[in-house]
């Protein structure tokens, strides 16, 4: 059996590190919705934490009683593979909406589990159903948050973010997925006394959280992006000729003019290949020379600025707007619309009315 003040001790450095790991994001960024979600992570998984200092197992010494909490706790914890799914898809699929269906699933979810816990002591072949459905539900929520992780990091052009929010978001992600694992399937299915798992996982929290403080504190000392930069100059040495004299002048003549981002589903290392540059220096460029957070966010601009030249064509007036969509580049209506709003400021058709009315 653990050691109860080597398990007290884990869990107050776990709970420091989370708090202050949830101050950190919101110092960087204040006003940006994804570190308040991932403030209220953190917090929600502090209360994970204090909740398993009122087990039964726990030493009198240390243990707390937690009964009037138990509504608030035992639904906001479930809630966190959910809040780590919205956070991610809030830093890598930007000038996107969230997928409905999704939020109706999380937003069902959380009913459900304080369902349970108003029906504490209940059982019956159907609870038990619910429970296994429930913990699938936040197995699928880390795998869409992994998914867009993986989906958007090559998006990223600024390399010391990249490899840190890549660095961040996979511990948390192994981290949020190895819980679920343990505590709804390992556990509950008798493979591991709950004693062990849960000192366990309370080490595995502190010493990933310990980690992701000391990185994201240390990082302009000890960054990723140095190594990248190093490989970067090794590369540039060989490729000089073809990537000599790149400015903005031949970057338009060659995308722009050519009109390359029309190209539906093109990425940016298919690009640095069409203007046969290195992609490291084609990253560089569009964020330090045109100004773009990312790749994805450059291509958007380029296909709505030739979509506003179609939409206020006369001769285009009957051109459904959907067509249009297609032509400059998008595959369906919806991230077109949502670029288009998040750009302009207006829908597509409002557009197109004020232009052809001379407004």
């Amino acid at each position: 059996m653990s050691n109860p003040i080597l398990l007290y001790t884990t869990q107050l450095i776990a709970i420091m590190s989370l708090i202050l790991l949830a101050i950190g994001y919101l110092k960087a960024q204040p006003h940006a919705t994804s570190a308040r979600v991932f403030t209220l992570t953190a917090l929600f998984a502090v209360l994970y934490i204090i909740d398993g200092m009122s087990e039964v197992h726990v030493d009198s010494m240390f243990k707390l009683n937690l009964a009037r909490w138990e509504l608030l706790i035992h639904t906001a914890v479930p809630a966190i593979p959910g809040l780590f799914m919205i956070y991610s898809f809030l830093e890598f699929q930007e000038n996107r909406r969230f997928p409905v269906a999704l939020g109706v699933l999380f937003a069902i979810q959380i009913v459900l589990e304080a369902t349970l816990v108003l029906l504490d002591g209940g059982n019956g072949v159907a609870l038990e159903l619910l429970n296994t459905v429930l913990d699938i539900l936040q197995l699928l929520f880390v795998g869409f948050a992994i998914f867009w992780t993986l989906n958007g990091w090559r998006a990223d052009l600024v390399e010391d973010r990249r490899a840190l929010r890549w660095m961040i978001i996979s511990l948390q992600g192994a981290l949020i997925f190895f819980v679920v694992v343990v505590e709804n399937f390992l556990v509950v299915f008798g493979s591991i006394d709950p004693v062990e798992a849960q000192f366990v996982l309370i080490s595995a929290i502190a010493i990933l959280v310990t980690a992701m403080l000391v990185a994201t504190m240390q990082f302009n000392y000890v960054s990723l992006s140095k190594v990248i930069r190093k490989v970067a100059v090794l590369t540039e040495e060989s490729s000089t000729e073809s990537s000599a004299e790149f400015d903005i002048d031949r970057f338009n003549r060659q995308f722009r003019d050519a009109k390359l981002y029309r190209e539906a589903g093109l990425t940016i290392a298919s690009l640095a290949k069409k203007l046969n540059l290195p992609e490291y220096r084609l990253r560089a460029f569009i964020h330090k020379t045109l100004g773009y957070r990312n790749f994805n966010a450059m291509l958007h601009q380029y296909r709505i600025e030739d979509a506003c030249e179609e939409l206020a064509d006369p001769e285009s007036k009957t051109v459904p707007v959907l067509t249009i969509a297609l032509t400059v580049g998008y595959q369906s209506i919806t991230p077109f619309n949502n670029a288009f709003r998040e750009i302009m400021g207006v829908t597509p058709s409002e557009y197109r009315k004020r232009k052809l009315s001379g407004d």
